[in-house]
């Protein structure tokens, strides 16, 4: 009887030591703990503890991405996915104080495993709740036109950057590696009006553009023809200015000869314009006196007696 017993006790002993056997995973590391306090990392493979509660162990995964849906959550009905809003995280005010509904994703994997098993417990809770705080709070220093379009990526960023540093002041071992914005849309309440001024600020900027198509090819034009009355007024002051200066030289010929011969100068000049205005008239009439007479000749008809 006494020999079945001993036979029992080293079964349920060798069972009880082989509770120590254990195995991990490909993308899994092993936190050892010997009477509750942590002693080592083990990799994966198979390995062996002494049974508990001398020693134990505590697997976590470390290879990984975790994903954190903020504003939202994917439900997985078969092989279909739905989504579900929830708007008491999606709901956040800009700095311009409108409302706009905000959904983000945030991907993290464990970086400090020990960090990660040991200081921190429901690390997804403490991941959504702080991206909501910091998105919020990005949100808010951003105008809704900003929000809504070029400044998506840039909120995004930053609000990676401001939780990477506060889970670091949590040392809570984890490494945030994207959070970017699914979608940003005005609430379901306010979509009507926000399309209203949506569609009259487009028109604005529609206007905008064509009066600035139409200044680019009036302005042009105006300039154009500005230069060319500007270039015919040079010329024309360059034709009066050589004119003048052609006149001027010609007086001073004329000066210097008559300097010499004032009388044979004088008839000259009198002869010249007699000349100019004869050739000027058609009818040529003359009026000659000889003391109390006075007889009128005209040129014209005398040329015409002659056959001229």
């Amino acid at each position: 009887m006494r020999k079945y017993v001993w036979i029992v006790v080293f079964i349920v002993l060798g069972i009880y030591f082989l509770t120590g056997v254990y195995q991990v995973g490909p993308s899994e590391v092993a936190l050892l703990k010997t009477f509750g306090r942590f002693t080592s990392v083990v990799p994966s493979g198979i390995h062996y503890h002494l049974p508990y509660p001398i020693q134990s162990h505590v697997t976590v995964d470390v290879t990984t991405v975790r994903k954190i849906e903020i504003g939202f959550r994917s439900i997985q009905r078969g092989e279909r996915i739905s989504y579900q809003s929830v708007p008491q995280e999606a709901i956040m005010i800009t700095g311009d104080n409108n409302l706009v509904s905000v959904e983000a994703v945030v991907q993290y994997r464990v970086k400090d495993p020990v960090a990660y098993a040991f200081n921190i417990t429901e690390a997804d809770s403490i991941v959504r709740f702080t991206t909501e705080s910091v998105l919020r709070e990005k949100v808010a220093m951003r105008s809704i036109d900003d929000v809504l379009t070029s400044g998506r990526d840039e909120i995004g960023f930053k609000t990676a950057q401001m939780l990477q540093e506060i889970l670091d002041s949590y040392n809570c071992g984890i490494k945030v590696e994207n959070v970017y914005l699914q979608e940003v849309v005005p609430p379901d309440p306010v979509v009507d009006a926000f399309d209203d001024v949506n569609n009259a600020r487009q028109d604005k900027e529609r206007l905008i553009n064509e009066a600035r198509k139409y200044a680019n090819d009036v302005v042009p034009k105006a300039q154009g023809q500005a230069q060319e009355i500007l270039r015919q007024a040079e010329a024309y002051a360059q034709e009066v200015y050589l004119k003048a200066l052609g006149e001027a030289k010609r007086f001073e010929e004329v000066l210097e000869e008559y300097s010499k011969a004032p009388d044979i100068t004088r008839k000259r000049m009198l002869l010249d314009a007699l000349q100019s205005l004869l050739e000027k008239s058609e009818n040529k009439v003359f009026f000659v006196g000889n003391g109390d007479s006075l007889n009128i000749l005209n040129i014209s008809d005398l040329l015409k007696g002659m056959g001229k």
